[in-house]
C-alpha cells in the first residue's frame, strides 16, 4: 500500500488555482491533500466514502462562500465532526466572530504564514484524533452498559418465572413473539427493539404473590384471584419510575398485559385504544405462549388450538387489530417457539 494512503487528508477549498497550488505545496509532503474550487464541490468531497480529516476553507468564493460551505458542513450528521479552518483575507473581528460560530475551529488570516499553516493542521489534526478515540471508547463503554442493563432486565423477568417454570424461557419466547406482532403491525425498528427488551418485565409483578396462591394447581377462589389480581401493580412499584425509555415501555407492559379489549380485564378494567398498545401486543403474545406451555399444573395446549382461541377473542380478551397479525406471522411465532423449546437447554444467545 503507497504511504500516502495512510496519510491523514486535508481538504483545501479556494477558488483562486494560485492559492490552492501553494496549499498543496505546503502540505503535501506529509498529508493527502484533496482541493476544491468550489463549495458544491467541497461538500460532495466531504460526503463522500472517504472523507478528509480536516478542512482547509476560504470564506470569499463565488456562487457558494466559504461560511455557507461551514454551515451545510456543521449541520449534517456526516460531515459535522470534521474540523474546519477558515483561511481568508477577511480580516475584521465580526469575520471570525461569524466564523467561529458556524462551528470552525481556527482562523488565519492571508497572506498566510508557512510555518503558522502547518502548526495548526498538526495540532487540530492531533486534537481530531484524540476525540475520536475518546469517541470510540464512549460508544464502546456505552455498548457494555446497555448490555449490562439488558442482561439485568431479562434475568429479572427470567426470577419471576423460577417459580413455575424453571428455564426462564416463556419469557424469552414471548418476548420474540411480542416483536414480530409489533413488526407486523409496522413499528419502527427502534420500538420493536425497545419492545423485545420491556416485555420480559410483564410479569416481575409475581415476585410479590405468594406461593401458595402462585403455585396452586386448583382453582383460586375469589381471595386467591384478589391476590393475584395484584401482580401488574406490584410489577409497576418494582421497576420503579426510572424515566428511561425502555423501563417507561416495562410500566406500561407490566401494568396492562392483563387488561382485556373489552374492560373486563385487570387491575383497571380499562378498554379498547385505552390500554397502551404495548400492553395489548404483549397481551397476545403472553396468553399464547402460556396456553402452548406445559406445567406442572397444566397440560400444554396444541399451537392449533392457542392460535384459534386468538382469533376467537379478537375484539373481546385481544385487539382486533393485532388478532390477523398473529394469524399472519404465525409461521415465525412457531419458529421462536421450537427454537426457545422447555425440552432444550437455555439458549446461550437467548435475550
Amino acid at each position: 500500500m503507497p504511504d500516502n494512503l495512510a496519510k491523514p487528508c486535508i481538504l483545501a477549498v479556494d477558488d483562486t488555482p494560485e492559492n490552492i497550488d501553494v496549499i498543496n505545496g505546503l502540505l503535501s509532503g506529509e498529508y493527502k491533500v484533496k482541493v476544491a474550487l468550489n463549495g458544491a464541490k467541497a461538500l460532495k468531497i466531504a460526503q463522500s466514502a472517504s472523507p478528509p480529516d480536516l478542512v482547509l476553507l476560504d470564506i470569499m468564493m463565488p456562487e457558494m462562500d466559504g461560511y455557507e460551505v461551514c454551515r451545510q458542513l456543521k449541520t449534517n450528521p456526516l460531515t459535522k465532526n470534521i474540523p474546519v479552518i477558515f483561511l481568508t483575507a477577511k480580516s475584521e473581528i465580526e469575520d471570525e466572530t461569524k466564523g467561529f460560530a458556524l462551528g470552525a475551529i481556527d482562523y488565519i488570516t492571508k497572506p498566510i504564514s508557512p510555518p503558522i499553516v502547518k502548526a495548526r493542521v498538526k495540532t487540530h489534526l492531533a486534537l481530531y484524533d484524540q476525540n475520536r478515540a475518546l469517541e470510540g471508547k464512549v460508544r464502546d463503554r456505552t455498548v457494555e452498559l446497555n448490555a449490562t442493563r439488558l442482561e439485568v432486565i431479562r434475568q429479572l423477568g427470567r426470577a419471576a418465572e423460577f417459580k413455575d417454570n424453571e428455564t426462564g424461557l416463556h419469557v424469552v419466547r414471548m418476548s420474540y413473539y411480542s416483536k414480530i406482532i409489533a413488526e407486523a403491525l409496522g413499528m419502527s425498528e427502534d420500538q420493536t427493539d425497545l419492545l423485545l427488551h420491556a416485555s420480559p418485565m410483564h410479569d416481575i409483578g409475581k415476585i410479590g404473590i405468594p406461593d401458595r396462591v402462585l403455585l396452586k394447581s386448583g382453582k383460586l377462589d375469589d381471595a386467591e384471584w384478589n391476590i393475584m389480581r395484584q401482580h401488574p401493580v406490584m410489577g409497576v412499584e418494582i421497576i420503579g419510575d426510572n424515566k428511561s425509555s425502555l423501563m417507561e415501555m416495562a410500566r406500561l407492559v407490566a401494568l396492562g398485559h392483563h387488561e382485556k379489549w373489552n374492560g373486563k380485564g385487570y387491575p383497571n378494567g380499562i378498554a379498547g385504544d385505552d390500554i397502551p398498545l404495548v400492553a395489548r401486543i404483549v397481551a397476545i403474545a403472553d396468553v399464547f405462549d402460556a396456553l402452548t406451555s406445559e406445567r406442572p399444573y397444566k397440560n400444554a395446549w396444541t399451537v392449533e388450538k392457542a392460535a384459534g382461541l386468538i382469533q376467537e377473542e379478537s375484539g373481546v380478551h385481544f385487539d382486533p387489530n393485532l388478532a390477523p397479525l398473529f394469524a399472519e406471522r404465525l409461521p415465525d411465532i412457531i419458529s421462536i417457539k421450537e427454537m426457545y423449546s422447555e425440552k432444550n437447554n437455555t439458549p446461550t444467545n437467548a435475550t
